[in-house]
């Protein structure tokens, strides 16, 4: 079920009024409908691989009591089951057909040949999240940052709630396990907060990710025979393309839990005004970054803290490695990773001689070219992402460079595209005044008159009325 489908607008009017208007008098009973929910949201998708989600639940469920309960060796032991259970559900599913063919490629160069048996499955879809849930619940208990919760439904609800079931954001159990085991009551003001999350998240969806999504698909469909500079605004559209899918799912999934009366974290802070790739990811994806750095990069660097800054750069090059491996089973997703380690080692190294340099000119400038750098290497590490493999990234960007840089009858393909530019810049502009506020709820309270306020939300009905592209388009990250 896609929150862009008249099933999902029909689905949740109905859950939100028997949660708080039918089973709201008993916290229990309230989180088994809302478990009961998720898992109706989930089936819709695939009813089997429902049975995967429960069972992987249930596992991590028991493996969090069992570390609680147990001390030294045996605490330890429940930990890496618990982290095995986890990577082999994850591997045998996303990764078991891109490890198998890679090794057969590599034995087909060495003179050897195999022939292994490959998968033929659909891949469950938010598995990357949910494992990613389970297992910073476990590490949160080992660590004695939480204490395991004892009703399992109240663990699934955590594991399971529908909005960031499928694509994230991925929650924490410090952070979201206290809303789920407390009574909750409506609160007119988050709701308010909720709705306007959701506006903006349709807006940024079905305006400016779905309408771009044909040009963007002309254009790397076909980069072989299109102009060096067809190829840029592919570039540059597709960014645009990802920031809407994946930051439009990102509010609608905080809006629709707002409704419910749950905060979840904030996954994407203005991205597009990072002045630096280590300021970009902490900005973007926000919630995969930090659960990266807490539960890789950090215990990495610990362990290999006698070899100094070397700790540093190892701990960065496997996190962003790995990054690149979860966002997908293809070596294109890995070169995406290992370019952003890269970047981030660079920075780390070039540290003082920016700062020097900072000092020479006014930090206007310096911070404008910072942006423009940092969102320029970013569209092209997007290449990679947005390709079908990392040979066809590959052949992208050497297209872009070498192939005519005009090609007369091309414009004719970008009429119907006349809108895009002034949408991105209208989106440009509203995240430029709300850049300190981490949330665009305080932008709508930046509006103090009513009748202006209602304007806008009338003019973001509009655009979505106007420009909105209504054919059920999944959300980008719900293959991974």
């Amino acid at each position: 079920m896609l929150f862009n489908s008249l099933g999902f607008l029909l689905f949740f009017p109905l859950v939100f009024l028997l949660y708080w208007f039918v089973f709201n008098k008993n916290l229990k009973v309230q989180n088994l409908f809302l478990l009961v929910c998720s898992y109706y949201f989930y089936s819709c998708w695939d009813w089997r691989f429902l049975f995967l989600l429960m069972t992987s639940t249930l596992i991590d469920y028991y493996f969090g009591l069992a570390i609680h309960n147990k001390e030294g060796f045996q605490k330890k032991l429940f930990l890496w089951l618990s982290i095995f259970n986890n990577l082999v559900i994850l591997g045998f599913f996303k990764y078991y057909n891109f490890f198998t063919l890679s090794t057969q490629n590599l034995l087909h160069h060495l003179g050897f040949e195999i022939h292994p048996y490959l998968l033929s499955i659909a891949l469950p879809v938010g598995i990357s999240f949910y494992t990613f849930h389970g297992m910073s619940y476990v590490f949160d208990i080992y660590y004695k940052k939480t204490k395991p919760v004892s009703s399992f439904v109240d663990y699934a609800v955590f594991v399971c709630f529908f909005p960031l079931l499928v694509a994230g954001p991925i929650e924490r159990a410090t952070h979201l396990l206290p809303q789920v085991v407390v009574k909750r009551f409506f609160n007119y003001e988050e709701a308010k907060a909720g709705l306007r999350l959701v506006l903006w998240g349709f807006f940024k969806k079905v305006v400016i990710a779905d309408s771009t999504a044909p040009l963007v698909n002309s254009i790397f469909n076909a980069h072989h025979t299109m102009s060096g500079l067809s190829l840029v605004i592919g570039m540059i559209c597709f960014g645009f393309q990802a920031y809407g899918d994946f930051g439009g799912y990102s509010d609608i999934a905080r809006g629709t839990a707002k409704l419910l009366g749950f905060d979840l974290i904030i996954n994407f802070n203005f991205p597009f005004y990072a002045k630096s790739i280590s300021e970009f990811w902490r900005r973007w994806h926000m919630s995969l970054n930090t659960w990266f750095m807490d539960y890789l990069y950090m215990p990495i660097t610990i362990a290999l803290r006698n070899y100094g800054k070397r700790a540093i750069f190892i701990g960065l090059f496997v996190t962003f490695f790995l990054s690149g491996l979860w966002h997908g089973p293809s070596w294109n997703y890995i070169l995406f990773g290992v370019f952003h380690g890269i970047a981030l080692i660079f920075e780390i190294r070039t540290a003082k001689a920016r700062k020097k340099l900072s000092k020479k000119m006014p930090i206007g400038i310096f911070n404008f070219f910072g942006r423009i750098i940092t969102f320029a290497y970013v569209l092209f590490t997007w290449v990679f992402f947005r390709a079908r493999s990392a040979h066809d990234g590959a052949n992208y960007l050497t297209d872009m460079f070498t192939r005519p840089f005009i090609i007369k009858p091309e414009y004719k393909m970008y009429i119907q595209y006349m809108h895009l530019p002034l949408l991105f810049i209208f989106l440009y502009m509203v995240d430029w005044i709300n850049r300190d506020a981490n949330n665009i709820s305080p932008f709508f309270d930046k509006i103090k008159q009513r009748p202006v306020r209602y304007g806008f939300y009338l003019m973001l009905v509009l655009f979505i009325l106007l420009f909105g592209t209504f054919n059920k388009t999944a959300f980008i990250y719900f293959q991974f």
